[in-house]
């Protein structure tokens, strides 16, 4: 018998000065069985990052067709993938192809610089691509704050996101940008 996703639940209440956004979610996240917390709380941070009414969870580690993250036209046309990790050269190319902007998330420490070197190549093909990187660490601090029930305040300003739970924790991280889309 397959194990079934743990369900966490979270008030993200988010005030990015850089997009001038601001707004409140109530949010569902399946943690599959094989994803780690801190890969479910990089999840988490990456949807205050992109938020917008229409942002959603895909199904990520389970499945190959699916994002972790996406935001789709009313036409269904894919307008926003997010993946975090390091895809592999023909996901890549297939999440360029399939959505108007690709954000890849690298949140792995020392493999990712290897993983940024080794895609170079294919990420130059990808005009509608931005590759950003999590610093060592910031992953494992992120699940720190993970509850069932959470309720976090995301203060997004200058580049850098500060995250605060209820009982008075906080997190700053400034995500490391390798490359900007161009379209």
């Amino acid at each position: 018998m397959a194990d079934k996703a743990t369900i966490h639940k979270a008030e993200l209440q988010i005030s990015d000065m850089d997009r001038h956004y601001y707004g409140s979610h109530q949010l569902t996240l399946a943690q599959h069985p094989s994803e780690t917390v801190a890969r479910l709380m990089v999840r988490l941070l990456c949807f205050a990052l992109y938020a917008d009414d229409d942002l959603g969870f895909g199904r990520g580690v389970s499945s190959d067709d699916e994002p972790d993250l996406w935001r789709k036209s009313p036409g269904g046309e894919i307008e926003l993938w997010i993946d975090l990790g390091q895809p592999d050269d023909s996901r890549l190319r297939k999440a360029c192809g399939r959505a108007r902007q690709v954000v890849i998330v690298g949140y792995s420490g020392r493999a990712f610089p290897i993983w940024l070197e080794k895609t170079t190549a294919v990420r130059g093909r990808c005009g509608n691509l931005s590759v950003l990187e999590l610093e060592g660490g910031v992953a494992e601090e992120l699940a720190r704050f993970n509850q069932r029930m959470m309720r976090l305040q995301c203060l997004i300003s200058e580049g850098e996101v500060q995250l605060i739970a209820e009982d008075g924790q906080s997190l700053s991280v400034r995500p490391r940008i390798h490359q900007r889309a161009q379209r």
